[in-house]
């Protein structure tokens, strides 16, 4: 993941349906588009964003790891107010970890001119039990 552009913005001035949003959906535990499989050990999601599309924000409370499918270009807005933009290549996968009490809130928006496809995986044993998904 080629991080192609970085800024810090004050909260303010986001639109005010992005801070809407980002308070609105402060606990959401929806990591993907679509929840594929689920066990006592692992939540497995994909997304698929067609370009223009955006997954809204959403919190990382669990260790997990993503894995992008196809090429694409993406930006996300964080709750601390940095907006960033990616580029991705297939077979790149990150894995993130989170200790008790740490998370991390952010969108995801396709930037791109083609569908963006990525498969995540949550480890339901880490030091911070799971948010609600309802």
């Amino acid at each position: 993941m080629a991080v192609v552009a970085e800024l810090k913005e004050p909260l303010s001035s986001w639109t005010p349906e992005l801070r809407e949003e980002l308070v609105r959906l402060d606990r959401n535990g929806r990591v993907g588009s679509r929840l594929v499989s689920a066990t006592e050990r692992v939540r497995v999601w994909h997304i698929h964003l067609a370009p223009g599309e955006r997954l809204p924000f959403h919190r990382h409370v669990l260790d997990y790891f993503w894995s992008v499918l196809t090429p694409g270009r993406a930006r996300s807005h964080f709750g601390d107010g940095r907006v960033q933009e990616f580029r991705y290549v297939p077979g790149e996968t990150q894995h993130l970890h989170y200790g008790a009490g740490e998370s991390m809130i952010h969108d995801l928006e396709n930037i791109g001119d083609a569908e963006l496809v990525f498969t995540t995986v949550e480890f339901l044993d880490s030091q911070n039990p799971p948010l609600d998904l309802s």
